[in-house]
């Protein structure tokens, strides 16, 4: 298989999404659905080539339905899928959730005995494709289980440092054993990451702490160039050796919060690509985020660039307006 270069590859989970088409109702209760792709690293492959990005998923499906689903998927949001696969005999895993808006999202996983996106081996890895890539993309569940962790260590580790090599702290506690496991696991993995994103309590689960402040710190004492903590409703922090930058969120009427973390993150890889400074990129990626969350889907909520724009001079545009009031 010949590699090519690619803007971003990401790596790891592909499922469906089952989510329900009403808000603020429990499944019992659910009387309609809607079906879409689904799963951290598919999210973030969209939400790049929604913003005119190439990227590519390595990833593994169930050889059924959904599979092909998922493949279809992905050539339809312009995500090269020439490194997904089925595994024979397995199911391609499906994740219900529940919306109740402003802040609660349970997610109820569907994957056992044995999800086919840990049935990833590090010899069917295109290791050129993963080193030539502007950014390469994984996250912490790919170290759940073997074959899949050695796979996510050794593509880390071919990076050879290459920035933007980003770790996505993405704990979902049903995929492990123990906190304790993930903590481990995830610390191997953020020597050999340059970016490293999570939420507060993702990053509870690394470093044992709630305070931004320390986490950052911890975080960057272990050898990445970014770390960035999303703090929800209060914005986030980015944090590198030269310093420190907090930026507000963006005032929505919240939806669905799923997505809006991997939409951060895909728009997050668009603006390292392009070279920005950190706060117009943590700036453009917690517009993005914002608009996801105020939609009912993750990857078909993905916004294109101009849609960011909007929202952002719609904010500035209210920003000056009261200040001129003020």
């Amino acid at each position: 298989m010949m590699s090519a270069g690619f803007d971003v590859v990401t790596m790891g989970r592909a499922n469906v999404d089952i989510f329900p088409l009403e808000v603020g109702v429990g499944l019992a209760d659910v009387a309609a659905f809607g079906k879409y792709l689904g799963g951290t690293p598919a999210n973030v492959a969209v939400a790049t080539a929604r913003l005119g990005r190439r990227s590519a998923l390595i990833a593994r499906t169930g050889a059924d339905p959904f599979g092909v689903f998922v493949r279809h998927a992905l050539a339809g949001y312009g995500v090269d899928d020439r490194y997904v696969s089925g595994v024979p005999g397995a199911q391609t895993p499906v994740t219900f959730c529940e919306m109740f808006p402003p802040d609660s999202f349970p997610l109820y996983f569907y994957r056992a005995p044995n999800a086919p996106d840990l049935q990833l081996h590090a010899e069917d890895l295109d290791l050129a494709a993963i080193r030539a890539a502007g950014v390469f993309w994984v996250t912490v569940s790919g170290l759940s289980a073997e074959p899949s962790r050695t796979a996510t260590l050794a593509a880390l580790a071919a990076r050879e440092g290459a920035h933007p090599t980003v770790l996505d702290l993405d704990y979902r506690p049903a995929f492990w054993t123990s906190a304790s496991e993930a903590s481990r696991w995830s610390r191997e993995a953020i020597a050999l990451a340059t970016v490293v994103i999570g939420n507060l309590d993702e990053c509870e689960v690394v470093t044992g702490s709630r305070d931004p402040e320390r986490i950052a710190g911890e975080l960057l004492a272990a050898g990445p160039q970014l770390v960035v903590v999303k703090l929800g409703p209060d914005g986030a922090l980015a944090a590198s050796p030269l310093g420190r930058l907090r930026v507000a969120s963006v005032p929505v009427r919240v939806v669905n919060g799923l997505g809006a973390g991997d939409a951060f993150g895909g728009a997050l890889c668009h603006g390292l690509l392009a070279g920005w400074d950190l706060a117009r990129t943590v700036r453009f990626a917690s517009a993005a985020g914002a608009i996801v969350a105020s939609r009912i889907a993750c990857a078909d909520a993905m916004p294109t660039a101009a849609e960011v724009a909007d929202v952002l001079d719609a904010l500035d545009t209210t920003d000056a307006e009261e200040e001129s009031r003020a």
